[in-house]
C-alpha cells in the first residue's frame, strides 16, 4: 500500500518544520500538563500498534520509538502540546491547566479500560490494536486465529476507517522523534517531495479533536468571573470613502476578535437617517464583552435596495475604558455583491499605528469534482476554512467560467487573516439550479503565506436525493473523518399572519465566548410556514454545545422574504443539553427594525439535560446471493452490557440492501457499555421481501471500538428456518468470547376453559439476565397447524443469543380478530435439545382479554414460584388529550418508560382502566395500567401513536404517571401535536418529567379467594375486604375483575396496591347483599405480600482473577468453590385464613360480614359485643332509617356494621333501647364508636340518648354518651356522632340527681375535648353546568384513621348545595385520626342529568389543632367529562396551609330568667377575657334561624359548646350581648356559666357569672350588651377511688366595674357634624370594651353637631390604663362625614383622664376615605398599629417544600448566618393572552451564591385588587436577606388547580442597596395544565437583562408634627435631601393611613441615593386634600449602614394659612453631632420690570 506510506512518510516532514516555528512558544506555556499527555499519547501509541508490518521497513524502529518516548516522559512532547495549545487558543471552557490535568486522569482511565489487557502483548509486532477488526476483507487473511487481528480493507474503501488514520498519526508522530538521527530511514518518495512545498499533516486535528471530545465532562464550571465577561465600551468609527456610490442603506454590522473570546454581531444603529453616507464618518459607542481586540469583521446584509454597496475606507476602534487603546483597521474595499470581489463581509486586522497596513494572507483553493454521471452543479458553492486563529467566514466560490463541471477542477484565490494552521473546512452549495446534487472528489488549500498545502479528502455526495441527503459537509484536515457531533435544530416558525417565508435559512451556532463557531449551516429543506417546526440535523466536527448563541437569519431572496421566527431548541446529543433560543422577532426588512438576522441568547432556565447519545458508524454488508436485496424497512436494535439501545429504524435516502451492497449508516446510542450482541430484523412477511444479511459491523467514533456482527443467513419467510428476524453475537477485539447463539423451545399451553383460544397474532418476549429476545410473533408453530386452540400446546422455536438465565417471559396478543380472547395456561422455556424435565414453567393460568380478570392483553410471566404478581410494578399512566379543536385521535397510542434500572418495551395501550367508550377524545384523560418489572426512578418516557385511521392526528397535552409501589408521581408535560401535518410532523415524542412528587407508598398483597363447591355457593354480589396489620389498616378494598368473580367452586386472584400494614392480623371480608342469589360460600382467603428477611444463599467464592491466565479460564471453573451466606432479600409471606361458612342473609346466623384470624395466631380470638342504643324521650327521636356502627379499640374496629336485627322489631323508637350483636375480632380495650344513618325513609332524624356495649368476655361496659341529634335539620346537621367512653362516674352523677336536664351538663365538653371539629367549605366551579344535585360524600383520611363515610347533607351557608360558584359549609367532628393526609369526595351520580359536579377546591379548618388546610381539585366529577371518575382523592396544597394557635372547647350555659318576656330570638354573642386584654373573636351562640328561635326562652338553661382562642387560665371576665333584632328582641339573663377542662388530670372547672339584668332598649338603662365578672369557681375532679369530687371557691380579686365619662368633641370645621351612627371601643391593659354604639348623648339632643361636645357614659369592667380607641360610623343618612376633634375617656372610679387628639375626618368623601380610624392616648409611646396593618400572614408550613412539591435542594442549616435585610423592589407584567391573569398569590424566592436565599417573599396586592389582571403591570417592595450577588429568581403562585393559571410575561427585580436591576422576559405559563405543568419556575440571571440603577442608601427617617391644634395634615408631603455627593430626587413621603398626626413621632425606612454626608433637606406640601396645613417640629434621619444621624429642625408651619411665613415649601440645615453642615442664607431677590408698554405682565 505505497499510497499509505507515501502519506505517512511526508507527514513526518512537516511535523519537524512545525516544531521549528511553534516549538518554543508552546513550551513555555504549558509544562505541567504535557508529561501526563505523553503517557496517554503512548497508551494511544499502545493501542493503535501498527498493522503495515509486511510494507513498512521501519518497524522495530517504531517499536523502539515507542520505548523512548517512555524515557522522554520529562520532555514535553510537542504534539501533546499542540493539542493543548489548541484548546487554549480555541478557549474551551474547562482548558485551564487543573482542569486539564482531570481531563487527563478521565481520559486515561478511558483508554485504560479500552486497551485493558494489551500491554502484555506489545512484543509481538504483528498484534493488531485491539478495536480494529476485520472488515469483512475479500482476501480472507483473516481464517489463520493468530492473524485474525490482521488489518486489511482492501475492498472497503467507502469506509472511512479512522484507525487507519489514527495508527498513520502515531506512527508518524513515533518517527519524529528520531527523526535527525534516522534520516536514512526515509523512503525516496520521501525525498522526492522534500523540495516541493511541504504537504500538510503537522498536527492531527482528528486526533486533537478525539481527544477533545474522549476528555469531554459536563461540570465543567461556567466561567462567568472571566475576562471575556467583563463588559467593555469600545467606541467604533466607520469612514465611508470618498467614492462614486460609496454609502449604503443596509444594516451593517461588527464583531470583534481577541485573545479572550469573539464578541456576537453588533449592529452599528444609527438615529440618523444619513449614517455610512459617501465620505461621511460615524461614530458608534458598543457595549459588549471584553475580548481583548486583534481584528474585526464588518459586514453588512445586503437589504436597502439598489444602495446595499458599501465603499469602506477604515475602521477605528477605541477601548473607552483605555483610550490609549487605539486599533486601527485599513478597509479600503467594496463591501457588495456586485463591485470588486463581490464580497460584502470582510475580516480586518488592526495596529496601533495609522500608517501601518497589515496584509492578509492568501489562500488558493482547488476544489476537485468527481468524474461521474451527474456529478457537476449549477448552485451556489460556499466554502469556510477554519484555522487555529478563527475563521474565513462563509465566501461564495465564483469565477468568470463555468465553474464545478464534471472531472473539473477549479481554483479560487481568498484572501483573509493568517488562520494559522488549518483545521478543518466546511463546504456546501444552496442546491439552486436544476441539477444541484453535486458530487465532490476533494478539496485542496495552498496557504501561501506559510507555504503551506492541505488536502480535505471528501468523496461524497452533496445533494439531497442522494447518500445521506446533506449538503454541506465538515472536513478535517488528513485523510479520514472522524464523527462529527450532530446537533438537532428545530426552528418554530410564528403563529401569526404572514409568518412564513420561502427564502433561505441559515444560522450559525457559537460555542463559549464565541471562540468556536460551527459556520454558516443551510436549514435546507424545511417548510418554515406558519406554526410549524421544522427539524434538522447539523452535523459538525467542533464540540461546541452548550452554545453561548445562535445567529439565524436569511438571504431574503424570495418574494415575501420576511419571516417570523418564534425560537429556535438545539439538542446535542453527546453533551446531552438542550438549549432554548427565544426570538420572536420578524427577519424582514420592511417590519420593526429592519433586520434579516439575529443573535439569538439563551434562556438558560429552560435549558434541559436529556440523555446523551454516542454516534456510531453502521456498516451493512448485503450478501453477493442472487434476490439477496430487499426493499423491506430493516430495524435493528442492540445490546451492550449495560443495557439496550432503543430500536433504530434505518433510514436511508438511495436504494438500500440491495445485492452485494454494502450501506452506511450513522446511529445514535446512550452508552450501553461493552456490545454483545444486535437483533435485526424487517417487518415484510410478503414472499419477495426476503434479505440474505452477511454482516453488520459498528465502530464507536469516539474511542474507535470496533464490533462485527456474522450473519450470512435469510431472513425470509421461504428460506432457512423462514425466519425475518436474526440476533448476531458480537464479536471483536474486545470480545474474548462471544456469546453463543442458541435456539430456545418455547412451549405455549392454551387453557381448557371455554373459549380460551385466539385466532389474534401471539407475541412472545423472553427476558434473562444477558437481554431479550425482543418481542418475537410465534407465527409457525413447530406441531399445530391451526394455533392457540383450546387445550393445545403450541411449540415454538426462538433463536437467540444466550440469555444467560431467564428470567421472565412477556406474552401478549394484538387484541385483533373476533374472539381475540385468550386463556393461557403457562409458557414453557428450554434450550433445544435439553430434556422437557429441565424447561422452566412460567405459569400463567388467567384471561389475556379485554373483557376478562383486569382486561390486560399482554402479561409478564415469572417463573413458576410464590406471589408471582407481587415482583410486578404497576405503572398507572393517564393521558390528558388537549382541549384543542381536532385533538382526539382514532390511532392506537404505545408507550415505552425508561428507568434508572432499565426500559420497557413499546406497549400498545390497548384497555383503559376508566373504559371510556373512544380512547383519547377531546379533553378527555384516559388511565391505563401497565404491569412490568421494577424500572425504578423514571427518567424519560416515549409516546407516540401508530398513525392509523382516519383522524390520526393527535393533541397530547400531559402524562402523568403514579407508580404507588414507589411511592412517585411523575408529570410530564406535552402540549403538542403528534400530528404528521401538525408543527413538526413526529408521530412520537420523548418527553422528559417535568417534576416528580412524592405520594402515598403502597405495597403489593395479592388475595386468593376460594368460592366452595356447594349449591349455589356463589355469589353475584360485591365483594369487599379490608386487612390489618400491626402497623395499622388498609382501606376497604374491592375485590372484583372484569370477568365474572365468584362463582362455584372457583379460585380468584387478586392483585392490590394498598397501604403497607405490617404483620397482618386479621381480615374482614362482606358483601353488598346485592344481586339475585346473593349468598356466598367462603371457604378460604390467602394474602401474600413481600417482605424483606434474611436468606441463606449459595455464592460461589470470588477467585482472584489474573489476568496473564486467561487461558486457564476452564480450570478456574472447575475449582469454583461455593459458600453458603446470609443475604437479606425479599420474600413472599403468605397469610392463611380459613373461613368455610355461608355469609348469606338466609344461611346460618344470617350474617354478610365476617373476620378472620391468621391461622397461627393465638393471642386473638373472636369476640362478640352487645350493643344497646337508647333512643332519646323527646318528640321525634326515633328514626327509621338505617342505622351503621363501627366500634374502634385498642387492637383494630369492627368495621361499618348495619344494625339489623335486634330485640324490637320496629327499631329506635322513641324511648326504647335496641340490642344488638356484633361478632369480630376482639378489640382489646374499647376506644371510641362511630354511629351513623343513611338518611333514608321520611322523618329520618333521630335523637340519640346513649350506647352502651357489653364486652361479654371479660363482662365490661363502656357507656358511650350522646345526647344529640343525628339529623340535617337539628342541630349541627351531622348524620354522623364519633363518640368516646366515658367513666361510669359521670354518668352516675346524672343518674342520682334524677333531673334529667342535670345529666346534660357534664359530657358534652369530654366529648368535644377529644373529638376535632372541621369545618369544611366546599367551592362549586364557576363552569357552565358546574353544580349537582347529587348526594355527595367525603372520607378525610388521617394518618391515624379515617373518618368513614360523611353525607354531606345539611349545609351552613345555602339550602340547595353545591351550586355554580358557591361555597357550602359542613361542620364534621371525627375522635383521634391524627394529621389530616388527605381526602376522598364523590358522588352517587344521582339527580337525574345534572349530577356531574366541577370541584374547585375544599379547605379544611381545625380550630382544635389550628391549622386551615387547602385541599385543590379544579376538576369534574362527571361520568362525561375528564377521566370520567366520580369520586377523586384530594392532597392539601403545603403552600395554602395557614397554621395559628389551637383553639380550646368551652361549654357556656346560659340561664334565662323565670320573668315575664325574659326569652328573646336575637343573635346572642359572647366574648372571653383572660389576664392581659387576652381575648377571643365575639362568637355567635347559635348557627341559624332555627336555633335562635329554639333557645333562650323563658326560664330555660341552654348549653353551648365552643371552641375559642385559649385565654389562659383566668377568665377574667366576659361579654355577652345581642343584636335586638326579631320580635321582642329584649332578653333577661339570669347567669352565664363557662365550664372547661382542666390542664392536667381528669376533671373540670366551671365559672360562674351573674347578671340578673335586662338586656333590652326598652328596659333598665337601655343597654344590649353586659360585661359580667365572675362570682364562683367549682372545680370537679375525679378521685383515686372512683368518685367525684366537687369543690366551690369564692372570687375574691375579681375586677370591679367601671364607669367611663367618654366626651367627644366634633372639630368647628364646615360640614363638620354627622348624622350617621358612631361606635367606640375603647383599649386597656386589661382588655377592651368591645364596640359600644354612642347611643344617648347627655348633653345634647341631636349628637355629633360641629364644634359641639358629646358626653355619653360607658359601663366596663375595669380596663386599666386606657391606650387606644377605635371610633368608626355607618356611613348612613344624608351628611354622613364627620370630623372628629378629640375625644376625652374619664374614668370615674380612678378619676384618670385619658385624651386622644384625633382632628382627622372620618368621610367616604374626605381625606383618605376611611369612616373608621384609631387614635393613640397623647403621649403615647409604644409601637401603634394602623387598621391595615393586621393583615394575616399565613404561617406557612415548615416544610421544605416548593410549591410544586419539588424537594428542594435545601442545605443543612446549621450554621446559618444571620443574613442583614434589605428591600427588593419587584414588578410583574402579567400576560395578555385569555386566561392570562390569575388570583392566587404570586411569590419570589431570591437565590444568591452558596445557595443563600431569602424566604419566600410573598407578593401581596391592594386590597381593591382581586388578582394579576391580565395585561396589568403590578409593583412590590418586599424585604428579604440580603443573598449576595443574585444569581436565580424563583417565581411562583400558590394555586395548585388547573383554574388557577398565571402567563407572567415579564418580572423585574431591582436592587436599590446594590444599584442593579434585572429585567427577565419570563413569556411562560404557571400553571399546573399550560407549559411544562409548574407552578414555579426558577430564572437565572444569565437570561436577564441587568441594568444598573442608582445605587440607594437604607435611612431609618423619623418626622415629628408638633403638638399644636390642627397640626396634623392629609397633604402631600414631598422631601429632597441634598448631600455633599450630589441631590436625590423629589420623594414622596406616603401617609399610611396616619402618620403627619398631631404630635406624633413617625419611623419608617426610605432608601435614598447614596450622597452622604448629608448636607441639607428640602421639604415641600402640594396644599391638597382636606387639611392642607401641618406644623412640622423636625425630621431625623439615621443611616442604616454608618449609623450616622443627622437632625433637620423646623418648627414651624408649612402652610399657605397658618404661621408667619405662609410658605408651603422649607429647607433646613442638617445637624451631625451638633454641628451644622451650611449656613442657612437669605437671598434677595430683586426683579426689575422694564418700562416698555404691554410687557408687564
Amino acid at each position: 500500500m505505497p499510497s499509505k506510506q507515501k502519506k505517512s512518510t511526508a507527514s513526518e516532514e512537516t511535523e519537524e518544520v512545525d516544531d521549528e516555528v511553534e516549538g518554543p512558544k508552546l513550551k513555555e506555556r504549558n509544562n505541567e500538563v504535557t508529561s501526563g499527555d505523553t503517557t496517554k499519547r503512548e497508551k494511544t501509541r499502545k493501542k493503535t500498534k501498527s498493522a503495515e508490518s509486511s510494507e513498512d521497513p521501519g518497524k522495530e524502529k517504531k517499536k523502539e520509538d515507542g520505548e523512548k518516548v517512555k524515557k522522554k516522559k520529562k520532555k514535553p512532547d510537542d504534539d501533546a502540546e499542540a493539542v493543548i495549545e489548541n484548546e487554549d487558543e480555541e478557549g474551551e471552557q474547562n482548558n485551564n491547566e487543573l482542569k486539564t490535568n482531570s481531563k487527563k486522569e478521565k481520559s486515561e482511565k478511558l483508554k485504560e479500560e479500552v486497551t485493558e489487557g494489551t500491554k502484555k502483548k506489545k512484543k509481538s509486532s504483528t498484534e493488531k490494536p485491539e478495536g480494529e477488526e476485520e472488515m469483512g476483507s475479500k482476501d480472507n487473511k483473516s481464517k489463520d486465529g493468530k492473524k485474525k487481528k490482521k488489518k486489511s480493507h482492501d475492498d472497503d474503501d467507502e469506509e472511512p476507517l479512522i484507525e487507519e488514520q489514527q495508527e498513520e498519526e502515531e506512527d508518524s508522530k513515533k518517527k519524529k522523534k528520531k527523526k535527525t538521527k534516522k534520516g536514512s530511514a526515509d523512503s525516496d518518495e520521501d525525498k522526492k517531495k522534500k523540495g516541493k512545498k511541504a504537504k500538510n499533516k503537522q498536527v492531527d486535528y482528528g486526533a486533537m479533536y478525539q481527544k477533545e471530545l474522549l476528555d469531554y465532562h459536563t461540570d465543567s464550571s461556567e466561567g462567568y468571573e472571566e475576562e471575556y465577561y467583563k463588559k467593555k465600551v469600545y467606541e467604533v468609527v466607520t469612514v465611508t470613502g470618498d467614492v462614486k456610490g460609496a454609502g449604503t442603506d443596509a444594516n451593517v454590522f461588527v464583531t470583534l476578535f481577541g485573545e479572550f473570546g469573539v464578541t456576537p454581531k453588533v449592529h452599528l444603529a444609527s438615529k440618523s437617517r444619513t449614517a455610512f453616507e459617501k465620505n461621511k464618518t460615524d461614530v458608534f459607542r458598543i457595549k459588549t464583552h471584553n475580548v481583548g481586540l486583534k481584528k474585526l469583521r464588518i459586514e453588512h446584509d445586503n437589504t436597502g435596495g439598489l444602495n446595499a454597496s458599501w465603499f469602506l475606507d477604515r475602521v477605528v476602534v477605541t477601548d473607552m475604558h483605555r483610550p490609549h487603546l487605539r486599533f486601527y483597521f485599513a478597509c479600503n474595499n467594496w463591501l457588495s455583491r456586485e463591485e470588486g470581489d463581490n464580497l460584502f463581509v470582510r475580516d480586518l486586522l488592526g495596529s496601533m499605528n495609522p500608517m501601518d497596513v497589515p496584509k492578509l494572507n492568501k489562500y488558493i483553493v482547488s476544489v476537485f469534482t468527481a468524474d461521474m454521471k451527474g456529478s457537476g452543479t449549477d448552485a451556489d458553492v460556499f466554502l469556510n476554512i477554519f484555522g487555529e486563529t478563527g475563521d474565513t467566514g462563509e465566501r461564495r466560490l465564483d469565477s468568470d467560467k463555468d465553474n464545478f463541471e464534471r472531472g473539473s477542477e477549479d481554483k479560487f484565490t481568498i484572501e483573509a487573516p493568517n488562520l494559522g494552521r488549518l483545521r478543518k473546512i466546511t463546504i456546501g452549495h444552496n442546491n439552486r439550479g436544476s441539477s444541484a446534487g453535486w458530487f465532490l472528489d476533494k478539496v485542496s488549500i495552498d496557504d501561501m503565506g506559510n507555504k503551506e498545502v492541505y488536502e480535505f479528502p471528501v468523496n461524497r455526495w452533496f445533494a439531497m436525493d442522494e447518500c445521506d441527503g446533506k449538503i454541506q459537509r465538515d472536513v478535517l484536515v488528513g485523510s479520514v473523518q472522524p464523527m462529527g457531533i450532530v446537533y438537532n435544530v428545530q426552528v418554530m416558525t410564528g403563529d401569526v399572519r404572514g409568518a412564513g417565508t420561502n427564502s433561505k435559512i441559515h444560522m450559525v451556532m457559537h460555542g463559549s465566548k464565541g471562540t468556536k463557531n460551527s459556520g454558516k449551516v443551510f436549514l435546507e429543506g424545511g417548510a418554515f410556514e406558519r406554526g410549524l417546526i421544522d427539524i434538522f440535523n447539523a452535523e459538525i466536527c467542533d464540540l461546541i454545545s452548550p452554545l453561548s448563541r445562535v445567529t439565524i437569519g436569511h438571504d431574503n431572496g424570495a418574494v415575501g422574504a420576511g419571516w417570523y421566527c418564534e425560537k429556535v431548541v438545539i439538542y446535542c446529543t453527546f453533551t446531552g443539553i438542550e438549549q432554548t433560543f427565544p426570538c420572536g422577532s420578524w427577519l424582514d426588512e420592511d417590519e420593526g427594525d429592519g433586520l434579516i438576522e439575529r443573535e439569538l441568547y439563551e434562556m438558560v432556565s429552560l435549558r434541559q439535560k436529556k440523555q446523551k447519545k454516542y454516534p456510531w458508524s453502521l456498516w451493512i454488508w448485503t450478501s453477493d446471493v442472487k434476490g439477496a436485496g430487499t426493499d423491506a424497512q430493516v430495524f435493528l436494535q442492540i445490546y451492550g452490557e449495560n443495557g439496550k439501545s432503543d430500536e433504530v429504524k434505518l433510514e436511508n435516502n438511495s436504494d438500500s440492501f440491495e445485492q452485494g451492497q454494502q450501506d452506511k449508516f450513522i446511529v445514535e446510542m446512550p452508552d450501553i457499555g461493552k456490545l454483545q450482541k444486535l437483533r435485526i430484523w424487517h417487518e415484510k412477511r410478503s414472499p419477495f421481501a426476503g434479505w440474505h444479511l452477511a454482516k453488520v459491523t459498528l465502530l464507536k467514533t469516539l474511542t474507535m471500538e470496533k464490533y462485527s456482527f456474522e450473519c450470512g443467513r435469510w431472513l425470509d419467510i421461504n428460506e432457512d428456518d423462514n425466519e425475518i428476524v436474526r440476533e448476531l453475537q458480537a464479536t471483536g477485539a474486545f470480545i474474548e468470547e462471544p456469546l453463543p447463539l442458541i435456539k430456545y423451545r418455547v412451549t405455549i399451553c392454551t387453557g381448557n376453559v371455554s373459549g380460551s383460544g385466539t385466532d389474534a397474532s401471539v407475541f412472545l418476549n423472553v427476558i434473562g439476565d444477558l437481554g431479550d429476545t425482543g418481542e418475537r410473533l410465534m407465527f409457525m408453530s413447530k406441531n399445530n397447524v391451526n394455533k392457540f386452540e383450546k387445550g393445545n400446546h403450541d411449540e415454538f422455536l426462538i433463536e437467540s443469543v444466550t440469555l444467560g438465565q431467564v428470567r421472565k417471559v412477556r406474552v401478549g396478543h394484538d387484541g385483533r380478530g373476533g374472539g381475540c380472547g385468550w386463556f393461557l395456561d403457562k409458557v414453557m422455556v428450554r434450550e433445544e435439545g435439553q430434556p422437557e424435565s429441565v424447561a422452566i414453567d412460567f405459569p400463567c393460568f388467567r384471561w389475556l382479554d379485554r373483557n376478562e380478570d383486569d382486561g390486560q392483553i399482554v402479561r409478564e410471566l415469572s417463573p413458576a414460584g410464590d406471589g408471582l404478581r407481587l415482583f410486578n410494578v404497576s405503572y398507572h399512566i393517564s393521558i390528558k388529550t388537549g382541549s384543542v379543536s381536532g385533538a382526539s385521535s382514532d390511532s392506537r397510542v404505545f408507550v415505552k418508560l425508561y428507568g434508572e434500572k432499565g426500559d420497557t418495551n413499546k406497549m400498545l395501550l390497548a384497555v383503559s382502566d376508566n373504559d371510556l367508550s373512544n380512547y383519547y377524545e377531546t379533553g378527555q384523560t384516559d388511565i391505563f395500567t401497565i404491569d412490568t418489572f421494577n424500572i425504578g426512578q423514571i427518567n424519560r418516557l416515549l409516546i407516540g401513536h401508530t398513525n392509523e385511521g382516519l383522524r390520526a392526528g393527535w393533541f397530547l397535552d400531559s402524562v402523568q404517571i403514579s407508580v404507588p409501589v414507589h411511592g412517585k408521581q411523575y408529570m410530564f408535560p406535552s402540549h403538542r401535536w403528534l400530528c404528521k401535518d401538525e408543527a413538526d410532523g413526529k408521530v412520537e415524542v420523548e418527553i422528559y418529567p417535568s417534576e416528580t412528587l412524592d405520594i402515598e407508598p403502597l405495597i403489593n398483597y395479592e388475595v386468593t379467594v376460594v368460592t366452595g363447591d356447594l349449591r349455589a355457593g356463589g355469589t353475584n354480589a360485591n365483594v369487599f375486604c379490608q386487612i390489618y396489620g400491626n402497623e395499622g389498616k388498609t382501606e376497604v378494598l374491592t375485590l372484583k375483575s372484569r370477568s365474572n368473580n365468584f362463582e362455584r367452586g372457583t379460585t380468584e386472584i387478586f392483585r392490590i396496591e394498598a397501604l403497607d400494614v405490617g404483620k397482618i392480623y386479621k381480615i374482614r371480608i362482606y358483601h353488598d347483599g346485592k344481586g339475585i342469589g346473593d349468598g356466598w360460600f367462603l371457604e378460604t382467603v390467602d394474602i401474600k405480600r413481600l417482605t424483606m428477611a434474611m436468606v441463606q444463599v449459595e455464592v460461589k467464592k470470588e477467585v482472584k482473577k489474573d489476568k496473564k491466565k486467561d487461558k486457564k479460564k476452564k480450570k478456574k471453573e472447575e475449582e469454583e468453590e461455593v459458600e453458603i451466606i446470609e443475604q437479606l432479600q425479599e420474600v413472599v409471606e403468605t397469610f392463611n385464613f380459613s373461613c368455610n361458612r355461608w355469609l348469606a342473609r338466609d344461611e346460618e346466623d344470617g350474617e354478610i360480614v365476617v373476620e378472620l384470624l391468621t391461622e397461627e395466631n393465638e393471642d386473638l380470638e373472636v369476640n362478640s359485643y352487645e350493643v344497646h342504643v337508647f333512643t332519646g324521650t323527646m318528640f321525634g327521636a326515633g328514626t327509621d332509617a338505617n342505622v351503621y356502627v363501627n366500634i374502634y379499640g385498642e387492637t383494630g374496629d369492627t368495621g361499618e356494621r348495619r344494625l339489623r336485627k335486634g330485640n324490637n322489631l320496629n327499631k329506635f323508637e322513641k324511648g326504647k333501647e335496641d340490642v344488638f350483636d356484633i361478632t369480630a375480632v376482639d378489640l382489646g380495650v374499647l376506644k371510641k364508636l362511630r354511629i351513623r344513618h343513611d338518611n333514608s325513609e321520611a322523618s329520618a332524624g333521630w335523637f340519640l340518648d346513649r350506647v352502651e356495649i357489653v364486652d361479654n368476655k371479660d363482662d365490661t361496659t363502656y357507656f358511650f354518651p350522646c345526647k344529640r341529634w343525628l339529623a340535617i335539620d337539628e342541630d349541627d346537621g351531622q348524620l354522623a356522632r364519633e363518640l368516646v367512653p366515658v367513666d361510669e362516674a359521670f354518668m352516675r352523677k346524672g343518674d342520682d340527681d334524677d333531673d334529667e336536664e342535670e345529666s346534660e351538663t357534664t359530657l358534652g365538653l369530654e366529648q368535644k375535648a377529644m373529638s376535632t371539629t372541621y369545618t369544611m367549605r366546599i367551592k362549586t366551579g364557576d363552569k357552565k353546568y358546574g353544580g349537582t344535585d347529587a348526594n355527595v360524600f367525603m372520607i378525610l383520611y388521617g394518618t391515624k384513621d379515617d373518618t368513614g363515610i360523611i353525607n354531606l347533607k345539611a349545609s351552613k351557608t345555602h339550602k340547595n348545595k353545591f351550586e355554580r360558584a358557591m361555597i357550602d359549609e359542613f361542620i364534621v367532628e371525627a375522635v383521634d385520626i391524627g394529621p389530616l393526609k388527605k381526602l376522598r369526595v364523590g358522588h352517587d351520580n344521582r339527580g337525574g342529568g345534572s349530577a356531574g359536579w366541577f370541584l374547585d377546591w375544599v379547605e379544611i379548618d381545625a380550630p382544635s389543632l389550628g391549622q386551615k388546610l387547602r385541599f385543590p381539585c379544579g376538576r369534574w366529577l362527571d361520568k362525561g367529562e375528564d377521566d370520567g371518575a366520580i369520586i377523586r382523592d384530594l392532597f392539601p396544597n403545603a403552600l395554602q396551609t395557614e397554621l395559628y394557635t389551637p383553639f380550646v372547647p368551652y361549654e357556656i350555659k346560659t340561664f334565662t330568667s323565670d320573668v315575664f318576656a325574659a326569652g328573646t330570638d336575637a343573635d346572642v354573642f359572647i366574648v372571653l377575657y383572660g389576664r392581659d386584654a387576652v381575648c377571643t373573636q365575639q362568637k355567635s351562640l347559635c348557627v341559624n334561624k332555627r336555633e335562635r328561635i329554639l333557645y333562650f326562652e323563658r326560664g330555660a338553661e341552654d348549653m353551648f359548646i365552643v371552641e375559642l382562642e385559649d385565654v389562659g387560665d383566668v377568665i377574667e371576665k366576659i361579654r355577652i350581648g345581642h343584636d335586638n333584632r326579631g320580635v321582642n328582641p329584649g332578653w333577661h339573663l339570669d347567669r352565664v356559666e363557662i365550664r372547661r377542662l382542666l390542664r392536667k388530670g381528669k376533671g373540670s372547672e366551671t365559672v360562674i357569672f351573674p347578671c340578673e339584668l335586662w338586656l333590652a332598649k326598652s328596659e333598665d338603662d337601655g343597654e344590649t350588651v353586659r360585661e359580667l365578672v365572675p362570682s364562683d369557681i367549682i372545680t370537679e375532679k375525679l378521685s383515686r377511688d372512683g368518685n367525684l369530687k366537687v369543690t366551690e371557691v369564692e372570687v375574691e380579686d375579681a375586677l370591679e366595674t367601671h364607669t367611663y365619662k367618654v366626651s367627644v368633641t366634633t372639630g368647628d370645621v364646615y360640614g363638620g357634624g354627622t348624622d350617621a351612627n358612631v361606635f367606640l371601643t375603647i383599649y386597656g391593659d386589661l382588655g377592651d370594651t368591645g364596640e359600644r354604639k354612642l347611643r344617648k348623648s347627655e348633653t345634647n339632643g341631636n349628637k355629633f353637631e360641629r364644634g359641639s361636645v358629646d358626653k355619653f357614659s360607658i359601663e366596663a369592667v375595669d380596663l386599666g390604663q386606657v391606650f387606644r380607641i377605635k371610633v368608626r360610623h355607618d356611613n348612613s343618612l344624608m351628611s354622613a362625614d364627620w370630623y372628629l376633634d378629640q375625644v376625652e375617656v374619664f374614668d370615674e372610679d380612678t378619676e384618670e383622664v385619658f385624651l386622644f387628639l384625633c382632628e382627622r375626618w372620618l368621610s367616604r368623601k374626605r381625606e383618605d376615605k376611611r369612616i373608621q380610624r384609631v387614635f393613640y392616648v397623647k403621649g403615647f409611646e409604644g409601637v401603634r398599629e394602623s387598621l391595615n396593618s393586621k393583615k394575616k400572614i399565613s404561617a406557612l408550613t415548615v416544610k421544605s417544600v416548593d410549591s410544586n412539591m419539588n424537594k428542594k435542594s435545601k442545605k443543612k442549616k446549621e450554621e446559618e448566618v444571620e443574613l442583614p435585610i434589605i428591600p427588593y423592589h419587584i414588578t410583574i407584567c402579567t400576560g395578555l393572552e385569555r386566561d392570562a391573569s390569575t388570583l392566587s398569590r404570586a411569590f419570589v424566592i431570591i437565590i444568591g451564591s452558596n445557595h443563600a436565599q431569602t424566604e419566600r417573599l410573598w407578593l401581596d396586592l391592594p386590597d381593591e385588587k382581586r388578582g394579576f389582571e391580565s395585561g396589568s403591570l403590578e409593583s412590590f417592595r418586599s424585604y428579604g436577606s440580603d443573598v449576595g450577588e443574585i444569581k436565580k429568581v424563583e417565581l411562583g403562585h400558590d394555586g395548585a388547580t388547573p383554574e388557577s393559571c398565571w402567563l407572567v410575561d415579564e418580572l423585574s427585580v431591582a436592587v436599590p442597596t446594590k444599584g442593579v436591576k434585572y429585567i427577565f422576559a419570563c413569556k411562560c405559563w404557571l400553571a399546573k395544565d399550560r407549559g411544562d405543568g409548574l407552578t414555579s419556575r426558577v430564572f437565572n440571571v444569565l437570561d436577564a437583562e441587568a441594568i444598573s440603577i442608582c445605587q440607594q442608601i437604607l435611612y431609618e427617617v423619623t418626622v415629628l408634627t408638633g403638638d399644636v391644634q390642627n397640626a396634623g395634615t392629609d397633604t402631600l408631603i414631598f422631601m429632597s435631601v441634598f448631600g455633599a455627593n450630589g441631590t436625590t430626587e423629589e420623594m414622596l413621603l406616603l401617609k399610611n393611613e396616619d402618620r403627619f398626626e398631631r404630635g406624633q413621632e413617625d419611623t419608617f425606612n426610605m432608601e435614598i441615593d447614596d450622597i452622604a454626608p448629608l448636607r441639607k433637606m428640602r421639604l415641600r406640601i402640594d396644599g391638597s386634600g382636606s387639611r392642607p396645613d401641618w406644623f412640622l417640629d423636625k425630621v431625623i434621619m439615621r443611616n442604616l449602614t454608618t449609623e450616622e444621624v443627622s437632625v433637620f429642625t423646623y418648627e414651624d408651619w408649612l402652610s399657605r394659612t397658618y404661621g408667619p411665613k405662609r410658605t408651603m415649601i422649607c429647607e433646613m440645615a442638617a445637624v451631625v453631632d451638633e454641628e451644622m453642615m451650611v449656613e442657612p442664607t437669605t437671598y434677595i431677590v430683586q426683579v426689575k420690570t422694564s418700562d416698555t408698554a404691554g410687557k408687564s405682565s
